[in-house]
Parts: structure tokens; C-alpha cells; sequence
């Protein structure tokens, strides 16, 4: 299907500035760019339309361009919690998406839509994950999702901590138990006659020499 050529009202990420015209495919600009009033259709009627009115549209845009760097201080680095339950290995039943991260932004105090969270893909295990919001086309701050069990869980990863052991981590061998140490000198007591008895024993290929007998007493 051929691309259709549409006047941006507003930038858009990977696309352009306001007043270019692109092209772009049929069905992102009628279920995005258009009811979203990001753009128009390229016909000479809408560009001389944008034409009379792009200097109010600068205007308009310069001024939500302003609200939106007030806000962009306070949002900046905002970490949001979201309790989900997962396995033992931490993956999701479920997964968090824009809709969700969205929501727990709002109940911060910020009025976001999901469509203003710049979300690779779904979040489908447990940990803390960066994201970024889109509060103006040119106004784009991070903040960061802890995805989690429970909130003292959620403490712990924002403190660097994880519930989770790695895989590969194997257990430390045990310490040893008094009863163990106390065994200790008696094998060693045990084990010194052995050793005694081993030393008085003659080399291979060599006989013991036999203690001289007293001379006896010549004979009157």
C-alpha cells in the first residue's frame, strides 16, 4: 500500500518538526497521527491552512512546550511501584505495560496518558526497569518502574537489593558445629600413639639391633 503524505502539526519522534511534510504508512496515520491531531493530510487545502495558521500553532505549541518543562522538574527520575505476582525465578504472570505505568504516574500526581510512555516492550519480570514520558514532543523525562511483590520486596530492589538468589550461586558450606570441634582434640590424641607406635617400627630391609647383654662374670 502507498505511503501517505501527511503535515506534521507537532514533532514527532523519528519523523520530523512541526510543519514538515512526510510520508508515512496509511494505517499509522489513521489510527495515530490524524484523531490524535499530529498531523494532516498533505492536500493543498491543509497546507495552505497550516501556512495561515502556523503562527498561532508555534505559539500554542511554545506554550504547552513551557507547561511541560514545569512539570519535567518534578518527574524527573520519579520511580513509580507496581505490585505483581511472579514465579520463584521472577517471572510475571502477567506483564506491565504503558497502560499500567501510566496509571501508577497518575496516582503520583502526574496526569499522564498511556500513550505518552515511551515503552519498548512489555515488562515481564521483576526488578526496576527505565522508562521515559513524553510530556511534549521536544519535553521527554526518565523515570523508572519497580516492578515487584510487595512493597518491603520493592524497598529492597530500590536499595540494590534482590529476594531472588542468582541460579549459578551455589550454598556455602556449612560452619562446623561445636560437637565437631570438640571431636577434634580427641582424634588428635587418638591418632598420637598411631604415629608413636609407626615411628618405633624399623625401616623396610633393615633389622632392629638387639641390645647388648651385661658380660657375665668370669668364671672363679
Amino acid at each position: 500500500m502507498a505511503a501517505l503524505e501527511v503535515i506534521l502539526l507537532e514533532r514527532i519522534e523519528t519523523l520530523g518538526q512541526m510543519g514538515d511534510v512526510v510520508k508515512v504508512k496509511p494505517g499509522y496515520a489513521r489510527n495515530f497521527l490524524l484523531p490524535q491531531k499530529k498531523a494532516l493530510r498533505a492536500t493543498k487545502d491543509n497546507l495552505a491552512y497550516f501556512e495561515k495558521q502556523r503562527a498561532q500553532l508555534e505559539a500554542q505549541n511554545l506554550k504547552r512546550r513551557q507547561d511541560a518543562e514545569g512539570v519535567s522538574k518534578k518527574l524527573e527520575g520519579l520511580q513509580v511501584v507496581i505490585l505483581r505476582q511472579a514465579g520463584e525465578t521472577g517471572q510475571l504472570y502477567g506483564s506491565v505495560a504503558t497502560r499500567d505505568i501510566a496509571e501508577a504516574v497518575t496516582a503520583a500526581g502526574f496526569t499522564v496518558d498511556r500513550r505518552q510512555i515511551l515503552l519498548d516492550q512489555p515488562i515481564k519480570t521483576l526488578g526496576i526497569f527505565k522508562t521515559r514520558v513524553a510530556l511534549h514532543p521536544e519535553v521527554i523525562v526518565g523515570i523508572s518502574a519497580n516492578i515487584a511483590q510487595s512493597e518491603e520486596e520493592a524497598q529492597m530492589q530500590a536499595a540494590g537489593k534482590s529476594s531472588l538468589a542468582p541460579a549459578s550461586e551455589t550454598p556455602a558450606e556449612p560452619e562446623a558445629t561445636p560437637a565437631a570441634e570438640s571431636a577434634k582434640p580427641a582424634k588428635a590424641a587418638a591418632e598420637k600413639p598411631a604415629k608413636a607406635a609407626a615411628e618405633d617400627q624399623p625401616e623396610e630391609g633393615t633389622a632392629k639391633k638387639p641390645k647388648a647383654k651385661k658380660k657375665a662374670k668370669a668364671e672363679g
